[in-house]
């Protein structure tokens, strides 16, 4: 084997573990988004700066930035590694940071509840099959309370005040970038970052626990808009709408309206990886916009997720409105005029971008830290079921609130126009509701739905937005 190949194999396998502890940072927060978003909502309403200052509602902000927000992250944590056993104890082991730090504890929960779950999960394996019958749940209970409360312990005196140094140091050096006028500089890597999928790792694993945090002393952080900034993918969809050709010129509107108003980035991911020079674009639209954030003193009292402008709109403070929208103005604009620039400026003869491979290769991207993978000629159409026995089709997918969102809204819409009345939803693949009766996944994720409902009908499909699966279920369900 060549060095050249080994290199390769090896900046590979870096990539496949960043994205897979990407995935688990940002597993433990996003489902728990509305929680966050609420105490967001809270915060700007009722603090003495917000909109509608009350003393008496503004007494909730404390307690739910300071117990509820990380007992979530924790819960779900332990929840992801060893199922309920696993959350309960997860959230034991979270309380012990809590108590054992003076500040939010997002940090702590990210790293107390997963190391919880699985030192569970270890002791589980150890006495599986072993207990004599009728003593299980004895045993079970007391397990979880015992060894619960030496991590809580061993987490209070330990891993929290650890985990608060590490967070202060942390916003110690994001202090300085501000101070330095250097932040904008942080979107060098941010972006091209997003493109190789690790956006929900960026944002909500590392930026949303920081910026929550200084949101909480100064009532507002600009970090929540480094990595959701809609400005630069919005520049690069417009700039394929009037300058582009072909297909991409003409799905751009859509998917520009898709991204700027459903906030779901990974739509224009596909029209960088069709143009590669495009992540220019991006990086100098991410940099522009931080750059009129940081002059204006722009901020966010809580995440917005997903990165529409209308999750910018309710989390912006009172009068902050006009500094917020300037940066996303500024970055949507200049992002446009570079790709705009580099799409005139290519090869004549140049063969047009084929968007459809484009989007093959984001789907492989993403899914190339997953162990189970499924052989991407078979069709994995499992169990076919009649109309009279689908009463709901479930659309599955990494977080269950970007790809399978669009999926679910494509089909629901062509059955309404077809006539069929079946309920259509979205979730994650581990979290696929037990009365689905079709589930459709992307090739990469068909395992983990099969292993998760085995009773249903599985379908696999290479692009949510157009798959002529869609089709063919649709006149089956008609017929």
């Amino acid at each position: 084997m060549s060095t050249e190949t080994i290199n390769k194999n090896e900046s590979g396998g870096v990539r496949v573990k960043v994205q897979q502890l990407g995935r688990l940072l940002s597993g433990m927060v996003m489902p728990n988004m509305g929680a966050f978003i609420a105490w967001g909502l809270i915060t700007a309403l009722f603090i003495p700066t917000g909109w509608f200052p009350n003393e008496y509602l503004g007494k909730l902000v404390d307690p739910m930035i300071t117990y509820l927000l990380p007992l979530l992250i924790g819960y779900t944590g332990g929840q992801m590694v060893h199922g309920k056993r696993g959350a309960v104890i997860g959230a034991i082991a979270t309380i012990g940071v809590i108590v054992g730090a003076d500040i939010p504890m997002f940090l702590g929960a990210m790293i107390v509840g997963p190391l919880a779950g699985w030192v569970l999960k270890q002791l589980d394996k150890l006495y599986e099959g072993k207990v004599k019958s009728g003593f299980e749940m004895l045993v079970n209970n007391f397990s979880l309370g015992i060894v619960g409360a030496i991590l809580s312990i061993v987490a209070f005196t330990g891993i929290g005040p650890l985990v608060e140094s590490l967070t202060r140091l942390l916003s110690s050096g994001v202090e300085v970038l501000v101070n330095a006028s250097l932040l904008p500089l942080v979107n060098i890597i941010i972006e091209p970052a997003k493109v190789l999928f690790l956006n929900n790792a960026i944002n909500h694993g590392i930026m949303s626990p920081i910026a929550t945090e200084e949101a909480a002393r100064l009532g507002q952080s600009v970090l929540y808009m480094l990595e959701s900034n809609p400005g630069p993918g919005l520049g690069i969809l417009l700039a394929y709408w009037f300058v582009g050709r072909g297909t991409a010129k003409a799905s751009a509107p859509g998917a520009a309206v898709i991204h700027f108003f459903g906030g779901i980035h990974e739509i224009y991911f596909p029209y960088i990886l069709m143009k590669p020079i495009l992540i220019v674009a991006a990086i100098a639209g991410g940099v522009a916009g931080t750059f009129v954030f940081q002059i204006l003193g722009a901020g966010l009292v809580g995440p917005a997720s997903p990165g529409s402008i209308f999750a910018y709109l309710a989390m912006a403070p009172k009068g902050g409105l006009i500094p917020v929208l300037a940066g996303v103005l500024v970055a949507t604009v200049v992002s446009f005029f570079v790709s705009a620039v580099l799409l005139k400026t290519g090869k004549k003869g140049e063969e047009e971008p084929n968007l459809e491979e484009a989007a093959a290769k984001m789907k492989e991207m993403k899914s190339s830290g997953m162990k189970d993978q499924v052989d991407p000629s078979a069709a994995a159409v499992v169990a076919a079921k009649g109309k009279e026995e689908v009463n709901k089709i479930v659309f599955a997918c990494d977080a269950g609130m970007g790809s399978s969102a669009m999926g679910a809204s494509v089909l629901r819409k062509k059955l309404q126009q077809a006539g069929v009345n079946i309920t259509v939803v979205n979730s994650a693949v581990s979290e696929i509701p037990d009365d689905a009766d079709i589930v459709i996944t992307q090739k990469t994720l068909t395992d983990r739905a099969i292993a998760k409902q085995p009773n249903a009908e599985h379908i696999s499909i290479d692009n949510f937005l157009k798959s002529p699966r869609y089709d063919e279920l649709v006149e089956r369900l008609k017929d």
